[in-house]
């Protein structure tokens, strides 16, 4: 079955929408070819297994400073526990969008329903990014986050200067996503501003 079957369109838009998944299952997500375009539906673990390429958002928030909020990931979280990421970041799920998957990390992590979000860049899928399609958002002038105590340990804005201390000085204690977007020059480029 090709990419253009009529089946294949057929199949992803017959897909149930996963809002009402129970939690206990893992979220189902598009594996993609190499230019971003969807293969098939599996669960991520499996996705993840294969190493198949797949859609992912990484979104930065920043406050009325332009100090961009760092989570430190909760314990329990499987990947990379009690480090230090990007202010939230996730997989789109089937049958969801980019910007649907961005609102629905800020609200889980963060209790946030921003006004705006801002498309900032979109890197492609290599084996650097975990195989993931990653589409970076942006949100300026956040108030009253509310971290999430099982997905979000805590948080704070940090102004570029203590960011660039932090990747320096204690690399070990970041989540990898962090460093790659630091590296890309991406977290305070001047797109951000207001």
């Amino acid at each position: 079955m090709g990419w253009k079957s009529p089946q294949l369109r057929h199949t992803l838009r017959s897909m149930p929408i996963l809002n009402h998944r129970p939690s206990s299952e893992p979220p189902l997500v598009e594996a993609v070819d190499d230019r971003n375009r969807p293969l098939l539906v599996l669960p991520l673990p499996e996705v993840h297994r294969q190493f198949l390429n797949h859609r992912a958002v990484a979104v930065l928030v920043y406050d009325q400073d332009n100090r961009l909020f760092l989570q430190k990931r909760g314990l329990r979280r499987t990947l990379y526990p009690g480090r230090w990421d990007v202010s939230t970041s996730g997989h789109v799920h089937a049958g969801e969008s980019a910007q649907g998957a961005a609102m629905r990390r800020l609200w889980t992590d963060l209790r946030l329903r921003p006004e705006r979000i801002r498309h900032v860049r979109d890197i492609p899928a290599s084996p650097e990014t975990g195989h993931e399609f990653i589409t970076i958002f942006a949100v300026p002038r956040a108030t009253q986050l509310e971290p999430t105590p099982n997905r979000v340990a805590s948080g704070f804005f940090h102004a570029r200067e203590e960011v660039s201390c932090l990747v320096r000085e204690f690399r070990e204690l970041l989540a990898p996503g962090l460093v790659l977007l630091w590296e890309r020059n991406i977290p305070f480029s001047s797109w951000e501003q207001p």
